[in-house]
C-alpha cells in the first residue's frame, strides 16, 4: 500500500489517508479481503498519531470500505463496485459543473475546456 502525507495540502491527515486507500480500493489495487498494515505500524511507518490512523480507519469502515476482525485486524471488504463507481461520477460532475462556471465567467468555449482537458490528459501521462 502506498500512502504518503503533504503537510502542505491544507487536508487534514486522516482525510488524506482516507482518500488514498479508498482511492486504492476502488481502483482494485487493494483487493478484497486483503490485510491492511495494523494502525499502530501504519501511525509508526508515516511518522504519526495512532488516533490520526484510527480515525482514518474507521471512516472507512463507517464507509463499508473495510471490516475488522478482532485480533486479526483491518481486510478491504467486498466491494459493490457499482455503488462506487456512483459515487465517484457524481463527485466528477460536481467538478465539471465547477469548471463550467469557472469558464462561462471566462467566456472560455466548450472547445477551449476540451483542449485544456486533452492538454491536462497529455501532462499526466
Amino acid at each position: 500500500m502506498k500512502l504518503w502525507i503533504d503537510p502542505k495540502s491544507g487536508m487534514p491527515i486522516y482525510e488524506q489517508l482516507y482518500h488514498q486507500i479508498k482511492d486504492q480500493i476502488i481502483c482494485g489495487e487493494l483487493e478484497t479481503d486483503m490485510l491492511l498494515p495494523s494502525i499502530r505500524n501504519l501511525a509508526k511507518d508515516l511518522h504519526i498519531s495512532v488516533i490520526t490512523t484510527k480515525r482514518a480507519y474507521d471512516e472507512l469502515e463507517r464507509e463499508g470500505l473495510i471490516y475488522t476482525v478482532a485480533a486479526k485486524g483491518c481486510f478491504v471488504a467486498p466491494k459493490n463496485t457499482e455503488l462506487l463507481r456512483e459515487d465517484r461520477l457524481r463527485q466528477i460532475e460536481a467538478h465539471l459543473r465547477e469548471a463550467l462556471r469557472l469558464a462561462a465567467g471566462c467566456k472560455l468555449t466548450r472547445q477551449d475546456i476540451i483542449e485544456m482537458l486533452t492538454v491536462l490528459e497529455e501532462e499526466d501521462r
